[in-house]
């Protein structure tokens, strides 16, 4: 019996030892979590690669061949901008929402700018809305983004009695509203106006404009090293509004400012190249997966290199395989629209 209760108290201190309390439950899950991002990594630069090389008709190396690979970039960046927004964005709603369903755009954040556009070209008309493409336009509609999320998201998610039910109850009644607005303008417009706002309303890379980069990459690089160095406290947000309080971190002002920064990123992207309602939910979905683990540290660099590499891979598969780029946002607007009803069904709530 003795010699038991000394083999017991021996193998104590070995079993303390083993354990593991980083970010990761264990060393193969951490080894995993690396190979996966140079996976993706290696994969998204392909992809670029080939999009900017990719069928020019052009020898390499020749001047042209670099020109039509410098306009062909455009939509490279376009692609890391809406990659960096998307994702960064949706997996810091997810933490203070506690909730991995809702994303900033199921909330009816992209309604806006639905209803901007079709305004624009109701009361301006064709001309107006092109002529409206500039840096005042685009930054008239990332303030007026961030104004109705911030009413919106504020007042719904710092509030100790917060419902999720009644927060997507709100965002839905508000998006169908706008909705139903832009329907009632778009009844009113000629076959010619209606068609050069659909192309505006699709959500594109394409409809990037290189003029707002200067602009849109250093809200976004701004917005998303916010969030990436706040990542400590979003790990204690995450537990929870008691137990972070518990713990010392003020819930509500880090709430409050990680929603700012939410609504920077996703007007960014949104203004940019127009709505993806679901990219941000399917690359957010596929990084936890793959990271296995709470800390954004670590989430964060996975999500957006997920992003990237769906992105470019899309683009470069339909493009160049398929012959239908026209269609990328809707294969992954139909693919991430198939995870999320898939994963409430899994889950049977919300």
């Amino acid at each position: 019996m003795v010699n038991k209760t000394v083999s017991t108290a021996a193998s104590a201190p070995a079993t303390a030892t083993a354990r593991d309390v980083g970010a990761f439950q264990s060393a193969a899950a951490q080894r995993k979590y690396w190979v996966i991002l140079l996976l993706l990594l290696a994969a998204g630069g392909v992809f670029a690669a080939g999009l900017l090389a990719w069928d020019n008709p052009m020898d390499f190396g020749t001047r042209g061949f670099w020109l039509i690979a410098e306009r062909r970039a455009d939509a490279i960046i376009a692609m890391a901008v809406v990659a960096i927004c998307q994702a960064t964005a949706t997996v810091a709603f997810h933490t203070v929402t506690n909730n991995r369903i809702l994303t900033p755009s199921i909330m009816g954040f992209e309604a806006l700018y639905v209803a901007i556009n079709t305004a624009t070209i109701f009361f301006l008309g064709a001309a107006g809305l092109t002529n409206a493409r500039n840096i005042t336009t685009f930054l008239v509609q990332v303030a007026l983004m961030v104004l109705l999320s911030l009413v919106l998201y504020s007042w719904l998610l710092t509030n100790r009695s917060n419902n999720m039910h009644a927060m997507l109850l709100v965002g839905v009644v508000i998006g169908g509203g706008l909705g139903s607005l832009s329907t009632f303008m778009q009844r009113m417009l000629t076959p010619s106006e209606f068609d050069v706002l659909t192309a505006r309303l699709f959500g594109s890379v394409n409809n990037a404009d290189s003029d707002y980069y200067p602009v849109a990459i250093p809200l976004m690089l701004l917005a998303a090293a916010a969030l990436y160095l706040n990542s400590r406290r979003l790990n204690v947000l995450a537990l929870g509004r008691d137990a972070a309080t518990n713990l010392g971190v003020n819930h509500r002002t880090n709430a409050i400012f990680t929603l700012i920064m939410v609504s920077i990123l996703m007007a960014v992207t949104t203004a940019l190249v127009g709505p993806m309602t679901f990219l941000g939910f399917l690359v957010a979905t596929l990084a936890y997966q793959f990271a296995e683990t709470y800390d954004h540290r670590f989430l964060f660099p996975m999500a957006v290199t997920t992003a990237f590499a769906v992105l470019t891979g899309a683009y470069f598969i339909m493009q160049h395989v398929f012959y239908a780029q026209g269609v990328v946002s809707i294969i992954i607007e139909l693919v991430g629209g198939t995870v999320f009803l898939f994963v409430i069904l899994r889950k049977g709530r919300l």
